[in-house]
């Protein structure tokens, strides 16, 4: 990349207790202001290398780099979205938003505001009071993405977020996403399986070959964001996730029709 990144991987390797090595070698540079899709197969590290990102895990090898030399993320810089929404059950959509910025002693005052205001940027005014039972699928997700923006992060971590929704709302999440990107220009790693949505959101899709997980390609696209209407039945867009495809067929060394 031509600029310093935010956060880069370096070298990095990751093996468990159990003898199991996820990541070996992995270089992988975040831009700042980067949305940057991370797409592999199941098993091949890419939820190992976002919680590294976290600071969730540290690597077996290699080191994390953070921009200016700091060897972490400052508190409140990262916010991670995981697979299902986790959210307290008991409590309602703004108490669940409301919980970094008590963890982090901010005043009950003050943490209220920025959670309404998260949740509202989500598309959640009215829905405050409102316990996860009580939500669809895409609003419990929606209040866990208001969760990870209430601390105004740098970076946004996403792993699968959408992958158990139904294609609707997967595709409204996806322009919602989209549009607050654009709005609040943060930088965002998204991992996902799917080659259809990593051309749909993502500047750079990078693909991981299988295990042990590294870069093994990628490929930018110079796409407008937020998407234009009709982007997803365009030439363009079929030509990309053919190249999207073409590449992590390489990356994998599977066969594509």
């Amino acid at each position: 990349m031509s600029a310093a990144p935010l956060v880069a991987l370096r070298g990095v390797g990751k093996r468990f207790a159990s003898g199991v090595r996820a990541l070996e070698g992995l270089d992988l540079e975040v831009g700042a202001r980067e949305f940057l899709g991370l797409l592999g197969p199941s098993g091949c590290g890419k939820s190992t290398a976002l919680r590294l990102l976290a600071g969730l895990a540290e690597p077996t090898e290699g080191r994390v780099e953070w921009a200016e030399g700091a060897r972490d993320a400052a508190p409140g810089e990262v916010g991670f979205v995981f697979q299902e929404p986790t959210l307290m059950p008991w409590a309602s959509a703004l108490a669940n938003a409301m919980l970094p910025m008590r963890l982090a002693g901010v005043g009950r005052a003050e943490a209220k505001a920025r959670a309404a205001d998260a949740l509202a940027a989500v598309g959640l005014a009215g829905f405050e009071r409102a316990v996860p039972r009580e939500l669809s699928g895409g609003m419990r997700m929606r209040v866990s993405i208001a969760r990870a923006l209430v601390t105004r992060p740098r970076i946004l971590l996403m792993d699968e977020p959408f992958a158990a929704l139904d294609e609707i709302t997967r595709w409204k999440l996806n322009d919602d996403l989209l549009a607050l990107w654009g709005a609040q220009r943060f930088t965002v790693v998204f991992v996902t399986h799917s080659v259809f949505e990593s051309v749909y959101l993502a500047q750079r899709v990078v693909a991981m070959a299988a295990r042990p997980g590294r870069a093994a390609g990628e490929v930018r696209l110079d796409e407008p964001a937020p998407r234009e209407p009709g982007f997803r039945t365009s030439a363009r867009y079929a030509a990309q996730c053919r190249a999207v495809s073409e590449m992590l067929a390489a990356a994998t060394g599977e066969a594509i029709a």
